[in-house]
């Protein structure tokens, strides 16, 4: 481990170096770390410096923590759910701040969905197309709430993606299909109709059953096509409600 110097980033450093050693596997998936007190020691600094560091790679999900005689902090067991999610967390961050626009993103959910739902016709088990209809069936109800819909759809896409085997593809559609469909539908819900979604999702679930490809592809990008245009409509609406709004206010002003 290297040695750390002493500036106001102590607890940051501390964690870098630790993240390093993790990925460069001096330090091995599951292996115990050192005490809070052997760390102070080793890299001269206190002990809630220390703690602070622990709280990072914690956040990163690249340590846990046991109770117990034979507890302590170990590395993490990697798992795609976990790479997914901090990619997922950091997309919506860019989203956010608008250095990743939204079409470039739909850009990227086409072109991949089109693959994972490609391989999907090809090697789909049983399995697989039991998951995706239930994921389908999940979503086709009236009483779910909006961010209930959301989450299912998600689901639906992420279990096509599930049935092409490829760890990197899936990997990429979490982080796709959770950071545009919610959101795109933040803006778009009130606009959408949720019945049309479902119908292009049973045309692409039922295009999957017969291993029709061009089928279920077409299918998938009318479903694209068709959020795209609410999400651009409903961007036009807020734009006219706020244009009417600073009209307003100037008018009374």
């Amino acid at each position: 481990m290297t040695t750390i110097e002493r500036n106001p980033g102590l607890a940051r450093q501390i964690a870098d170096s630790l993240q390093d050693d993790i990925l460069q596997n001096r330090l091995t998936v599951s292996e115990r770390l050192p005490s809070e007190a052997e760390l102070a020691e080793r890299f001269r600094v206190s002990q809630p410096t220390v703690r602070e560091a622990m709280k990072i790679l914690a956040a990163k999900k690249l340590i846990r923590s046991k109770r117990g005689p034979k507890g302590g902090v170990f590395v993490n067991t990697p798992s795609l759910d976990m790479a997914a999610q901090t990619l997922h967390e950091t997309t919506n961050w860019l989203v956010s701040l608008g250095v990743i626009q939204l079409p470039d993103i739909v850009e990227t959910r086409r072109k991949l969905g089109r693959m994972a739902i490609e391989i999907a016709c090809e090697s789909a088990t049983r399995e697989d197309h039991k998951r995706i209809e239930d994921a389908l069936l999940e979503l086709d109800h009236t009483n779910i709430s909006d961010e209930d819909f959301c989450r299912l759809e998600v689901a639906f896409h992420q279990a096509v993606a599930e049935a092409s085997r490829n760890a990197v593809l899936r990997l990429m559609m979490v982080v796709v299909n959770q950071s545009l469909i919610p959101a795109a539908n933040m803006i778009s819900f009130q606009f959408r109709q949720r019945d049309k979604v479902i119908a292009y999702q049973r045309q692409i679930f039922s295009a999957i059953l017969n291993r029709d490809a061009a089928e279920a592809i077409a299918a998938f990008d009318a479903l694209i096509d068709y959020q795209s245009s609410v999400y651009d409509m409903a961007v036009q609406r807020r734009e006219e409600k706020q244009s009417a709004a600073a009209a307003g206010n100037l008018a009374g002003s």
